[in-house]
């Protein structure tokens, strides 16, 4: 059995549709080289993808001329008809120089970026290799220049910090030798001590409470019981006379 009849309208997986559009955009390329090569005739054929990608291919000497001739067959009639204005006309040139100007750095940009190459034979291929080589070389060249300017300058802030810290260690051995560590930790102790010791006015000295049961050679009785030894008890051994006894 032969296949089925493909319904013609919009492919609405949009994975699917860029497979059918890479296939079939292939084979259009393709058939239209072949109508060139098998006819003799001058083909040219434009397409834009739906993300506005060009793609083309023309038998002709060069697109620009081949869509001139495009215009003088289809427009022929109209400019006998009617003259055309000078500065017109030079508008119209100089717009499709621009425009296949820009065809070309459009080819040559996607050919930089690895795609439309199999349209170039060896030796543009080579020749675009080598370009590629070139910039390749013109990048890395700059991009170890950037690096070496920024290591000149952590080198530079390096120095600096050094610097710095020298200046800081220097100002530092000069306030030691000022002022030596020792002595002020001592000064600093003795002062803490004294800080610590209480004052008079705290209580530490204040005399105690009279307490008459407390005083030495106290007695209760009345100074009528008080008796002074006579030299007799100093003979005795009991202490001089001077003293008094209870």
């Amino acid at each position: 059995m032969g296949r089925g009849r493909v319904e013609l309208k919009r492919i609405e997986n949009k994975i699917n549709r860029q497979v059918t559009f890479a296939k079939r955009r292939n084979g259009l390329l393709k058939k239209a080289y072949e109508l060139s090569v098998l006819c003799d005739a001058e083909v040219a054929l434009i397409i834009f993808s739906s993300r506005g990608k060009l793609y083309e291919f023309c038998s002709g000497p060069s697109m620009a001329k081949t869509l001139q001739k495009y215009q003088k067959c289809s427009y022929g009639s109209s400019e006998t008809s009617e003259p055309v204005n000078e500065l017109t006309q030079s508008s119209y040139q100089e717009y499709l120089k621009l425009k296949a100007r820009v065809e070309v750095l459009q080819r040559s940009q996607r050919n930089l970026m690895g795609e439309d190459l199999d349209p170039l034979n060896t030796t543009e291929l080579e020749q675009l290799e080598q370009q590629l080589e070139i910039s390749l070389k013109q990048v890395r060249s700059t991009k170890t220049q950037n690096m070496l300017d920024q290591l000149a300058d952590l080198q530079n802030k390096e120095h600096m910090l050094v610097d710095a810290n020298n200046n800081l260690r220097r100002k530092l051995e000069e306030f030691n030798a000022k002022y030596p560590p020792q002595q002020s930790w001592e000064t600093a102790g003795n002062s803490a001590l004294y800080g610590r010791l209480p004052s008079q006015s705290d209580g530490f000295f204040q005399p105690l409470d009279r307490n008459s049961s407390l005083e030495m050679g106290y007695n209760g009785a009345t100074s009528n019981d008080i008796t002074i030894e006579t030299p007799s008890q100093t003979a005795n051994g009991f202490g001089p006379g001077w003293m008094l006894w209870i």
